[in-house]
């Protein structure tokens, strides 16, 4: 496996490493990001009784993820529905996932 020194050689690089986790590191925005990915696109509303908390929170953090660019979003008629646009934040998921941590 590459050094982790190897892997990272520019300062945007970095910035922009620290800003996708600051951006998905909430339990409720990865439990989002998890649902998207699983099933493609999904309304608000179903988001909100996946996850089981208030539409207000789960609104906050739909918008929060769609202005950082991580979620994108298309309407059809009064429904809103939001899908992954950032698919590298599933790989940091995965790789995450598969770590031990302690």
């Amino acid at each position: 496996m590459a050094e982790i020194t190897d892997l990272i050689k520019k300062e945007e690089d970095l910035e922009m490493i620290a800003f996708t986790l600051k951006t998905i590191g909430h339990p409720v925005r990865l439990k989002i990001i998890i649902l998207l990915a699983k099933h493609g696109e999904m309304s608000v509303n179903d988001i909100v009784e996946k996850c089981n908390t208030e539409q207000s929170l789960i609104s906050h953090h739909l918008s929060n993820m769609k202005l950082k660019g991580i979620l994108e979003s298309r309407r059809d008629g009064k429904q809103i529905f939001y899908s992954i646009k950032l698919q590298e934040v599933l790989n940091v998921i995965e790789c995450m996932s598969n770590c031990k941590l302690k």
